[in-house]
């Protein structure tokens, strides 16, 4: 398998498919580099390189005790790319993910990246405080954790269908496709799952959004029932200058999966532009 070695020495697990110009995928919580699968093997089969990492914490990554914000996960992106020598790149994320091309871009710039993209994602800030009324609920939050310290495989298990819309109607998730989902989920260690709650529900990516000086697409479901529409995507393209805005009409939060065909093709529009 695959490593980087991030600066304090935490191992970074990373999947590398194809040739072409470099993409590279940060994945969502509670899930590792495998989520992406559908979108590598299109990517790569259209020209380019796709480069799709576990999280500190989550898959095949190393699990530290410590580590789990975003300044340090920008960090380690910022490690792989170097340690890959990459130039060129399309950066983008996916819920969590999201967080990371934001926090990337505010501390490091866009001297390596071309374009990047959002999905689903949990920028500009998720959370309801003085300062963002408007932002969601902190219960819901802490509900997250405590499921996730009471029983973390059932609370995982029960995420699923909110998490891919399969509890709506014509849903077209399968049952072992959940199975799968929950299996990622199960790969990360509690501690880094525990974290990365407050780190993508508190983080407030605003103004590393007002530093994106790169061409930038936002795709978000206006159905998501995880990481609110009007809170995070139509949020988010407000801020970033000359963002393209594409709304899923009454798409859940995996997207990925979902709508893969969809997605895939406009990302491909995307790169290729």
């Amino acid at each position: 398998m695959s490593f980087i070695t991030a600066t304090d020495g935490t191992q970074i697990f990373y999947k590398d498919w194809g040739t072409g110009q470099p993409i590279v995928l940060s994945h969502g919580w509670p899930l590792n580099a495998d989520m992406w699968e559908l979108q590598m093997k299109f990517l790569a089969d259209n020209g380019f390189r796709v480069i799709a990492y576990d999280r500190r914490g989550f898959g095949r990554s190393d699990q530290p005790w410590t580590g789990y914000d975003y300044d340090t996960f920008a960090g380690d992106i910022q490690s792989l790319i170097e340690a890959l020598d990459l130039h060129d790149v399309i950066l983008g994320g996916f819920s969590m993910g999201g967080g990371d091309v934001a926090r990337y871009i505010g501390r490091f710039g866009t001297a390596r990246l071309a374009k990047a993209f959002l999905l689903s994602a949990v920028t500009p800030l998720m959370i309801r405080r003085e300062d963002h009324p408007e932002g969601m609920d902190p219960a819901i939050f802490d509900g997250i954790r405590a499921g996730l310290l009471n029983d973390r495989a059932k609370f995982l298990d029960e995420f699923g269908p909110v998490f891919t819309g399969s509890d709506q109607p014509g849903s077209v998730v399968s049952k072992q496709y959940l199975d799968w989902t929950l299996s990622l989920g199960l790969q990360g260690g509690l501690k880094g799952t525990y974290d990365c709650v407050a780190a993508f529900s508190e983080t407030d990516f605003r103004p590393d959004l007002a530093k994106f000086d790169i061409p930038t697409l936002v795709i978000h479901g206006n159905g998501d029932a995880v990481v609110n529409f009007d809170v995070t995507g139509k949020a988010a393209a407000a801020l970033i200058s000359n963002a393209k805005f594409l709304v899923y009409e009454n798409a859940p939060h995996a997207i990925y999966f979902t709508h893969k065909d969809r997605l895939n093709q406009d990302l491909l529009d995307f790169a290729r532009a």
